[in-house]
């Protein structure tokens, strides 16, 4: 079985596959001081609930944005799980060209993201990913990543709002009735989710300009199917996007090595 972990600022979502078949999944919050024993307790009890044993584990990739969880990360593969864990990074066979000044700069995240697209997709696209960050990944016809843009995350940008403005509220990130509220909840409900999607659209707008194209666009991330709801340019959601690119960048990397190994 293959492990794959996502680990975001905000969130660790966690899939677990036999070959193509995913066999369970699930997110947790990121702690950047957890342990290796904390991680090794929490993914042992959330496969135990769904009937499933860690001993069948032998692989493992991760994508980490987060640089200071990578020793608790390597510690719990190899001391815990008895296997070489594969970090999504420099070096790694991804099968995608990356066109960007310094390749090294681009996120783990931004790159398994665009290789689950392609894949899934073969033809020029935007990848949009809705997670602490919001990122518009690029990626032209040949499956070559272009580059894209990045903004503050929904969430980032409502706590600013809650944190600067005193008298406003938290409220729960849902679209209201109508753009113009009646109500403080509302409103602010307004101004996020409506004033959001129009970014989004703005962006992409800006994108098919400079490009002169209109590329399909996908978006993934845990907050994609309340903004997209409102979008005029994602053409599709897709929740498993970086789940499904985590294990095509283990597979690929897999027959890379036993290739090496055979010749």
């Amino acid at each position: 079985m293959l492990l794959a972990i996502d680990v975001g600022n905000t969130n660790i979502v966690i899939g677990l596959y036999r070959n193509e078949v995913r066999l369970g999944s699930w997110r947790v919050r990121t702690n950047e001081d957890v342990t290796a024993d904390e991680l090794w307790v929490v993914l042992k009890n959330l496969m135990f609930w769904q009937g499933l044993e860690t001993k069948g584990i032998n692989g493992l990739i991760i994508s980490c944005v987060v640089p200071s969880l990578k020793g608790a990360l390597e510690e719990l593969s190899v001391n815990f799980l008895g296997v070489a864990p594969l970090f999504v990074g420099p070096g790694i066979k991804t099968g995608m060209p990356i066109r960007y000044d310094n390749p090294r700069e681009v996120g783990a995240d931004r790159i398994v993201n665009a290789v689950a697209a392609y894949e899934k997709f073969k033809t020029e696209l935007i990848a949009v990913d809705f997670g602490t960050a919001t990122t518009f990944d690029h990626i032209n016809a040949a499956g070559e990543y272009e580059g894209g843009a990045i903004t503050p995350g929904v969430k980032i940008a409502a706590e600013a709002l809650f944190h600067s403005a005193s008298k406003l509220f938290r409220v729960e990130l849902t679209a209201p009735p109508k753009v113009i509220a009646k109500d403080t909840a509302s409103a602010i409900q307004s101004g996020i989710i409506f004033g959001y999607a129009s970014l989004v659209d703005g962006i992409l707008g800006r994108m098919f300009e400079e490009l002169k194209a209109k590329p399909k666009v996908v978006a993934t991330g845990g907050l994609a199917k309340v903004i997209c709801a409102h979008t005029k340019f994602v053409d599709e959601v897709d929740d498993d996007l970086t789940m499904e690119g985590l294990r095509i960048l283990y597979k690929r990397n897999t027959l890379a090595i036993k290739k090496a190994i055979k010749d």
